[in-house]
C-alpha cells in the first residue's frame, strides 16, 4: 500500500548474537484484521515456550515488540477483557502476529532490547534509541586542561568517562572536582599565562573570575602558578577519575566530621554537599569500571528442552552464545568462540547504544544473585572442553540421542559428528 511517508516494514527478526548458531528458532505468523481471527491463530500455533513476539501495523512496520516465558499464554492475555488500555490500542494496530522462540527466558530478555534498538517500535518506551539523553565527564582542553562535561566528546581528551544518565549531577560533580583540585573552567578564549611562560614584555596578567579569589582556581589566567604545578594537578584529578586516589573523598569526611564536631554546622553542610557530588561521581564510575572489567564470564544457563546454553559475556554485554560441549568436535567450536570473543579489545569506555544492554544484564544478576554461583570465568570454561574425553566423541551414524548427548559442534544441529 502507497503511503507519503517510507514505511520501515518488517522483513523478519534477524540474526542475534544471543543464540547458538545451531538453535533453530520456530517462526510463526497469524495475519487477521479481526482479533477473533487473530486469537484463533494464536491458540492453535503459538508454542509455551520462552520467545519474542512482535506487531504488524497495516503497513507491515513494526510497532510494538514484546518476550514472553511462554508465547501462547503471553499472547492469550491481549485478548482478555481484562486487559490494560494500552494493550488494547495495541492490538487494534494490529493486523499481523509474529513471533519467535528463543532457548530460555534470558535470551528473550536481551533479544527484545536488541529488536527495540533495531527496528524503534513506536508503541515500545524503554529501551529506545534517544530515550536518554547521555552525557559524558571529560578532562581535557589544552592548555590548562580542567573537567567539562559534553554529550559529544572529542576523542581528544586525556580521558573521558561515561555515559552518565543525568546532565545535572554531572555537571555538580564536575564543578566540585574542579575546585578541589583548583582546575580552571572558564571558556577557551581566556587566554592563559603560566608563571614559567616567557613573555617579552612584562604584562600584569589578573585572574578573569572569583574562583582564584576564593581559593577554588590555581589562576593559570593570572600567571600564578607554573605549567608543571598545574599539570600535576590534572594528573591528580585523572586519578581519582580512574579510581586509583580516594583521598578527596576521605579528606572531606575527615573534615565534615571535625566541623560538626565543633558544632561549625553550616561549614559541615557545605563540606556534605561538595562530598555528595564526588561520591557519586566516583560511585558512578566504579560501577561502569566493574561493569566493564567484571562482568565479564561465560554464564550456563538449562532451557526449558534441558539444554545448557552458555552465554559470553564481556564486558556487560552477551557477545555470543554456544551450546555447552558434550564431544571434542563441539568442545573445540567453544573454545574457537572462547577466544574470539574474549580476546576483543572493545575499549575503554560504553558507549549509549552499549549502555542500556550493559543495565539488562547487571539487572537480570541483580534479581537473581543465586544466578552467579553458577558462572565460569573463560579460563574455567576452556578447560571444561579441554576436558571432555575423545572416547565421549559420537561414533559415525549414531544419533545424539543414542550416544547419550547432544552434539552440537557444527552451525545447525546435527545427529552425528
Amino acid at each position: 500500500m502507497a503511503t507519503l511517508f517510507p514505511v520501515d516494514t518488517f522483513g523478519g527478526f534477524g540474526p542475534t548474537a544471543a543464540r547458538p548458531a545451531d538453535f533453530a528458532p520456530d517462526l510463526g505468523r497469524v495475519r487477521s484484521r479481526k482479533e477473533s481471527r487473530l486469537r484463533a491463530g494464536v491458540r492453535a500455533s503459538a508454542p509455551k515456550v520462552p520467545g519474542v513476539y512482535g506487531m504488524l501495523g497495516r503497513h507491515g512496520d513494526l510497532i510494538y515488540v514484546g518476550k514472553a516465558k511462554s508465547l501462547r499464554c503471553r499472547l492469550m492475555s491481549y485478548f482478555r477483557d481484562s486487559r490494560d488500555r494500552k494493550a488494547g490500542r495495541i492490538l487494534r494496530n494490529t493486523h499481523t502476529l509474529v513471533w519467535e522462540t528463543v532457548p530460555d527466558e534470558f535470551a528473550a530478555l536481551v533479544r527484545e532490547l536488541e529488536l527495540i534498538r533495531r527496528h524503534r517500535p513506536r508503541f515500545n518506551v524503554l529501551g529506545q534509541p534517544g530515550g536518554r539523553r547521555y552525557c559524558y565527564i571529560c578532562l581535557g582542553r589544552a592548555p590548562a586542561p580542567y573537567a567539562y562535561v559534553s554529550r559529544s566528546p572529542t576523542g581528544k581528551d586525556l580521558g573521558v568517562y561515561g555515559p552518565f544518565a543525568s546532565a545535572a549531577l554531572a555537571g555538580d560533580a564536575v564543578r566540585r572536582l574542579n575546585d578541589w583540585y583548583r582546575l580552571r573552567d572558564c571558556p577557551q578564549t581566556v587566554a592563559m599565562h603560566f608563571a614559567d611562560q616567557g613573555e617579552l614584555f612584562a604584562a600584569d596578567h589578573s585572574a578573569g573570575c572569583l574562583r582564584f579569589e576564593i581559593g577554588t582556581c590555581s589562576g593559570p589566567c593570572a600567571g600564578t602558578c607554573t605549567q608543571a604545578g598545574y599539570g600535576s594537578q590534572v594528573r591528580a584529578a585523572k586519578r581519582f577519575l580512574d579510581g586509583t586516589d580516594e583521598r578527596p573523598i576521605k579528606d572531606l569526611t575527615t573534615k565534615m566530621l571535625e566541623a560538626a564536631a565543633k558544632m561549625e554546622f553550616e561549614r559541615a553542610a557545605a563540606l556534605r554537599d561538595r562530598l555528595n557530588g564526588l561520591e557519586w561521581l566516583a560511585d558512578r564510575l566504579s560501577w561502569l569500571r566493574n561493569a566493564r572489567k567484571e562482568n565479564t564470564f561465560v554464564y550456563p544457563l538449562t532451557g526449558p528442552d534441558g539444554r545448557t546454553v552458555w552465554y559470553l559475556i564481556h564486558r556487560g554485554r552477551v557477545r555470543a552464545a554456544c551450546y555447552r560441549p558434550t564431544c571434542p568436535d563441539s568442545a573445540m567450536v567453544a573454545q574457537e568462540l572462547l577466544k574470539v570473543v574474549y580476546r576483543q579489545d572493545l575499549g575503554p569506555g560504553v558507549t549509549p547504544g552499549q549502555v542500556d544492554h550493559v543495565l539488562l544484564v547487571s539487572g537480570w544478576f541483580r534479581k537473581r544473585p543465586t544466578e552467579r554461583d553458577g558462572l565460569l570465568t573463560p579460563a574455567q570454561a576452556t578447560e571444561l572442553g579441554r576436558d571432555i574425553a575423545p572416547t565421549r566423541q559420537c561414533a559415525p551414524g549414531s544419533t545424539a540421542l543414542d550416544s547419550g548427548h547432544q552434539c552440537t559442534h557444527s552451525g545447525a544441529l546435527t545427529n552425528d559428528c
